[in-house]
């Protein structure tokens, strides 16, 4: 990875429960870092977790680390990724090793993509 690459990501989960968006979220942390924001609780229709990650320092944030195994999804979700280009795709990438990943749509931007996926249990 390029010094210096900022991967802003915005995460968008519906269909599931606050454990399914945290499982999302924390099989995401080893290449974004924490997030901003963590998905809220229980009873939601849409939960949310947003990562800003500078990865110029190697430290919260990126470094490539493979996701974390054994992550587990209570029913099918679907995630709407938004970001730059090189932070959707990676989280496409650890998204897809970790959960068996459907591409439903995408988007791009000048400088923004959209990508939306369906997340298997």
């Amino acid at each position: 990875m390029t010094s210096g690459t900022h991967l802003a990501l915005t995460l968008t989960l519906t269909g599931g429960s606050a454990a399914d968006a945290r499982a999302v979220v924390h099989t995401l942390e080893p290449v974004f870092g924490s997030p901003d924001t963590l998905p809220g609780d229980d009873g939601a229709t849409v939960y949310t977790a947003t990562f800003g990650s500078d990865t110029s320092n190697g430290d919260g944030g990126g470094g490539g680390d493979k996701p974390s195994a054994g992550a587990k999804l209570s029913t099918s979700v679907t995630v709407t990724l938004q970001g730059s280009p090189e932070a959707v795709r990676q989280a496409d990438e650890t998204l897809s090793a970790a959960f068996k990943v459907h591409e439903e749509g995408a988007a791009s931007g000048d400088q923004e993509q959209e990508r939306e996926l369906r997340l298997e249990p």
